[in-house]
Parts: C-alpha cells; sequence; structure tokens
C-alpha cells in the first residue's frame, strides 16, 4: 500500500525537525523527519550535481529518487533539468518532509506554478517496487500508464558510525533496485540514465563489485566516477553515473565544492577506468633535500585518482616523487614551485613550500625547544605543524610552538613535514 503526497499542497504540521540550509544563504528551510537532517544533502553539492547533468543529453520523461529522503536531491534536479520529478521513501514522516521541501524548493525560485511542479509528486512506499510505484501513480493520474524514467538517482542508506562496510548493507540494495526499475527507465542515446550515490567509504575491490552489479543488467554500459569533496581533506560522496548520464571517454572526475556558496565547482575530468586500477600514484622514497618543494595535496583529490592529471596543469616538464599517497596529507617533492594562477587550484593545496631545513628528531613535547632553535635560524615567525600525529597531542605541540614564536620577530610563515618511514623533519618556507 502507498500514500501520495503533492508538493503543491503539502503542509508542514506536525514535522518538528528542520532547519536552514547554510549553503542556501539561509533562504532554504528544509524538514527532515525521523532524524534525516545528518543524512541530507547540502543545498550548495545538490545544485552542484545537477549542473553537471545539465552538460548531458538525458532522455525525456520523469526524474526518479526512489530513495529520497529530505528530497534535496530530487528538488535541485527538477529545477535545473526542468523536468517533473516523483521521490519514493519508505519512511512516511519522511516522504511528507520531501513534499514539503520541494514546496520550498518551488517558491524559493518562482516555480510553484510550473506545469513540472503539478505533475511531481512524492510516494510513501518501497523504493525497489517499481511496479506497484507507477502503477500507483498511473493511477492516481489517471493515466494508462506512467511514463518514462529519465533519470534514477539512488542514494541508499548504509551505517552512519562504520568506516568500512558491505554492499549488502546498503537498503535498498542495488541490485533490488535495478531489477524493480528496469523495464520503465527510458533510453537515450547511450541507453538509460541513472546515478547511483555511494559511501564514499567504499574500497576499489566494492567499486569494481558495484560495476559487477551494474554490467549483470546494463552489460557495457558507460560510467564515469565521480568524488565530491568541500575540502578537509576527505571525500564527501562518491558516485557512479551510468548510460545517458555519463560522460562519454570520462572514467573519473573529481568535483571540489568552493566555500563561497557563490563560486562555481571546480571539475578535473579523466582518468582510467576502474578495470586498469585504482589511479592512485606510486610512492618513492627518496631522501629529502634543501632547496628542493614539498606540496601537500588536497587528499579527496588523490583518493579519485585526479591528482597527475590536475598536477600537469599546474607544473613544468618535471618529474614529481610521491612521498605519500594515502591518507589526510598527501605530499610530493618538486624542484619549481607550483603554478597557482587561479583560485580554484589554490583550493587543491593545503601546503606548499620550499625545505630550508632538516631535523633529525621525534617530534614531542619534550623537543619542541629543540626544533624552535632551528626554526628561529630562518626568520621564521609562525610554523604549522603538518606532521601525522596523535589527536590529542597535536595542539599540545602546535601550542608550544606558537607560544614560542609570537614572542619573536620572525617575517616568514613555514610549515613542518615528515619524512615518511623516518624521523627525519622538513621545515618548509611557505610560498
Amino acid at each position: 500500500m502507498v500514500e501520495i503526497f503533492d508538493p503543491t499542497d503539502a503542509h508542514s504540521v506536525g514535522l518538528t525537525e528542520y532547519a536552514p540550509d547554510p549553503t542556501a544563504a539561509g533562504k532554504l528551510v528544509f524538514f527532515h523527519a525521523s532524524e534525516g537532517k545528518p543524512l541530507a544533502t547540502p543545498w550548495q553539492v545538490a545544485l552542484a550535481r545537477s549542473k553537471l547533468l545539465t552538460e548531458v543529453q538525458l532522455p525525456d520523461g520523469y526524474i526518479l529518487d526512489c530513495a529520497c529522503g529530505s528530497g534535496i536531491q530530487l528538488g535541485a534536479h527538477m529545477a535545473l533539468l526542468q523536468k517533473p520529478g516523483f521521490g519514493v521513501e519508505l519512511d512516511l514522516m519522511r516522504a511528507r518532509a520531501s513534499a514539503v521541501n520541494l514546496q520550498s524548493i518551488a517558491k524559493y525560485r518562482n516555480e510553484e506554478g510550473s506545469e513540472r511542479m503539478k505533475k511531481t509528486r512524492i510516494v510513501a512506499g518501497d523504493g525497489r517496487d517499481g511496479a506497484t510505484i507507477c502503477a500507483s501513480l498511473a493511477d492516481h493520474f489517471k493515466l494508462e500508464k506512467f511514463p518514462r524514467i529519465a533519470l534514477l538517482h539512488l542514494d541508499p542508506a548504509r551505517p552512519r558510525n562504520s568506516r568500512t562496510h558491505g554492499l549488502e548493507e546498503m537498503a535498498p540494495r542495488l541490485d533490488e533496485v535495478f531489477k524493480g526499475w528496469a523495464p520503465y527507465l527510458a533510453e537515450g542515446e547511450n541507453g538509460p540514465a541513472l546515478l547511483l550515490d555511494l559511501s564514499p567509504r567504499l574500497t576499489h575491490d566494492q567499486r569494481l563489485e558495484v560495476e559487477a552489479l551494474v554490467d549483470d543488467v546494463w552489460n557495457g554500459i558507460n560510467r564515469t566516477w565521480v568524488w565530491t569533496s568541500r575540502g578537509r581533506g576527505r571525500v564527501d560522496r562518491l558516485a557512479l553515473w551510468l548510460g545517458s548520464a555519463a560522460t562519454e571517454g570520462v572514467a573519473r572526475r573529481f568535483v571540489r565544492i568552493p566555500p563561497s556558496i557563490t563560486e562555481d565547482a571546480f571539475v578535473v575530468s579523466g582518468g582510467v577506468d576502474l578495470q586498469q586500477g585504482d589511479g592512485l600514484p606510486k610512492p618513492v622514497r627518496q631522501p629529502p633535500r634543501r632547496g628542493e618543494r614539498v606540496s601537500i595535496l588536497d587528499a579527496a583529490l588523490v583518493e579519485s585518482g585526479m591528482a597527475e592529471a590536475w598536477l600537469k596543469t599546474v607544473t613544468k616538464s618535471e618529474h614529481i616523487n610521491w612521498s605519500v599517497v594515502e591518507g589526510r596529507r598527501p605530499q610530493i617533492h618538486h624542484q619549481h614551485p607550483l603554478r597557482l594562477e587561479q583560485n580554484n587550484d589554490r583550493m587543491l593545496v593545503q601546503a606548499t613550500g620550499r625545505v630550508v631545513a632538516l631535523a633529525r628528531l621525534q617530534l614531542g613535547i619534550d623537543t619542541v625547544d629543540q626544533l624552535v632553535e632551528l626554526v628561529l635560524e630562518h626568520d621564521i615567525s609562525k610554523l604549522t605543524v603538518r606532521v601525522p600525529l596523535a589527536p590529542e597531542i597535536q595542539p599540545k605541540i602546535q601550542g608550544a610552538i606558537d607560544r614560542q614564536l609570537i614572542r619573536r620577530h620572525g617575517r616568514r610563515e613555514a610549515f613542518l613535514v615528515q619524512q615518511p618511514g623516518d624521523e627525519m623533519l622538513l621545515i618548509c618556507i611557505a610560498e
């Protein structure tokens, strides 16, 4: 049994979980039932994703989000693609909240009376059961059969407090969704269009498992993997774009959401197919040298496999040595300064500078004095610690360094990194 909600006459009575979305300049207030707020897609991220979809040719039909949660991503797709949509949500209160949010988005964009909004619905029901949902909507609209689906978007629930998890823990499961909706997807030039919003914690092998599930239904369909980051050294979203939603010839895409909500996302595209490997560069052990440059890159960029493609746009024809590949501070060594002429490029570098001193010592509270003595020899006023340390000790060491340097009169800023597998510390003047 399903229940159908019309966003044009939805109301928020009884919905108590709501909050302004800071990425919409506070102008959009979204409802999140059943503790759904932590799972909701920020409006800025939703818009960036939908904007990329405007660059491909989708078939005609509806936008479907078969596990729509608060409905924010569905609303963004509908707004930018100018297509009607329907969302399916198993939780009744979340379905109601989603209908209210679609209404809010339409009002925000002055589109509440549009033809596509009149055709839009939210269904409380099983997001795997395409036959029942389509039959119910056809009956609701008094149609012989419900129109085809231009894009299927799926963002399944997964464990929230686990560092890793299996594909079988997603709800609804990918294979069940594929089976339930494949007969109702419209065919575009490159087949049906799907966008699978997956966990950023998936390993390379698990991504290959996802591809195998896709090939069981649509063998050889075009695919583009998309890593999205809002900074902070992590991947916030991992998605697989399929068929007519994929970009032909683009196996991977990295999308960096800028801090300012007025700026467009920065996109790096290209890469190798997953079948050819994880795309990560290979680290090389090499003794550090004074005078060489050290740069710490955006960890999500490196994880996407797009770092080397991006580096070609900001370096001269020179050899790059990868010192650290995994973790929060991927590190490269190079001879010439990076050409970071655009804000978007600077956004992908945590720190970059020239090595002015080497110190073979184990960093700790008891060695801070020794480190500061060396730092002062190089006219340094501020030293940022970018060494892997336990969370409880890092602020203590940084604070001890700051207290000593604030009384001095150095003129240069620097950062501190560590040679992997060694106690060697590298003091780098920031550039």
